[in-house]
């Protein structure tokens, strides 16, 4: 996929991209991924099991090691780095028209800045270009409230609520999902 710039006024906020993942991001990748004490582990499906998501973490990263990037995944780009990944996945049966998105961002330091939302609009808009999607959904837990808000912010609705299925921390939250129909995307939603 050719480099898409994030909508929106470019010359206050670094250019993001989304890109095919490249040799060079192995490196960053194995260290955000590998990490069990990376922050953003306690906001992606905190719910497993630490060692657990860090045994296959472990062997995801060996596996990107070994093959060709695919289009239903890239490397969120901002200013030239790695900073994270979108992945996508159709639903059963396959032409259905059903794709759900997943988005990463690693350093916690990028965070509360918009970039989720300006990389979850880039990941839609791409994925509407590219494949025959008539759903989009994003499920989440809800103590990420970020993610919620950043999916709401571009046209997501809630469409799914499962009370109290998720443990964290002692708690229990509910699991969330959002979505977003082909006719409902203006890509200035962003």
């Amino acid at each position: 996929m050719n480099e898409r710039a994030a909508p929106g006024d470019e010359s206050s906020r670094p250019a993001l991209s989304l890109r095919g993942r490249r040799p060079r991001d192995l490196p960053t990748l194995q260290r955000w991924l590998t990490d069990p004490q990376a922050e953003w582990r306690q906001w992606d499906a905190p719910y497993f099991h630490a060692a657990s998501t860090t045994a296959s973490l472990e062997a995801y990263v060996a596996h990107l090691a070994q093959t060709p990037p695919t289009p239903h995944q890239r490397v969120l780009d901002l200013g030239g780095q790695c900073v994270g990944m979108v992945n996508r996945a159709e639903e059963d049966p396959a032409g259905g028209g059903w794709w759900d998105l997943g988005i990463l961002v690693y350093d916690p330091g990028l965070w509360g800045q918009g970039l989720g939302t300006r990389a979850l609009s880039l990941w839609v808009q791409a994925t509407l270009d590219e494949t025959e999607a008539q759903v989009l959904t994003f499920t989440t837990w809800g103590g990420n409230e970020r993610m919620i808000r950043a999916a709401r912010r571009l046209g997501f609705q809630e469409a799914g609520r499962v009370r109290e299925a998720r443990l964290v921390g002692g708690k229990r939250f509910d699991s969330v999902r959002l979505d977003l129909l082909r006719r409902e995307w203006t890509p200035t939603s962003s």
